[in-house]
Order: C-alpha cells, then sequence, then structure tokens
C-alpha cells in the first residue's frame, strides 16, 4: 500500500510536491510546474495556505514506519 510522505531525496523546499509526484506516479517537475501555474493563477495566498498545511499535515519519510 502506497503511503504519501515528504521526500526528502528529491525536495526542493519541503518534500510535499515530490512526495505527492510519487503517491501519483507522476514526474515531480510535472507537478511543480502545475502547483505554480495555479499558485499564479488562483492567487498566491489559497495554494501557500494549502501548502504550509500540508508541510504539518504529511509526515516525512523518516518518520514513517
Amino acid at each position: 500500500m502506497k503511503k504519501l510522505v515528504r521526500l526528502r531525496h528529491d525536495r526542493m523546499v519541503a518534500g510535499v510536491l515530490s512526495g505527492l509526484a510519487a503517491y501519483m506516479d507522476m514526474d515531480a517537475t510535472v507537478v511543480r510546474l502545475l502547483f505554480v501555474a495555479l499558485l499564479l493563477i488562483t492567487g498566491v495566498m489559497p495554494f501557500a495556505i494549502l501548502y504550509a498545511l500540508a508541510v504539518l499535515i504529511i509526515p516525512s519519510e523518516e518518520n514513517v514506519v
């Protein structure tokens, strides 16, 4: 069973988007580009808040057994 975790080896900021990409079997670059596009289209605050919440909620891969 796959688990959503923040990756340490392929991270730019906190590993949220690379973990999400690994969970969805997508390229991390594509997920990052989609995130930036949505960030700019909707205004920065909604997705910035979602990213901050994801950092707090999604566990790091080193903390998952």
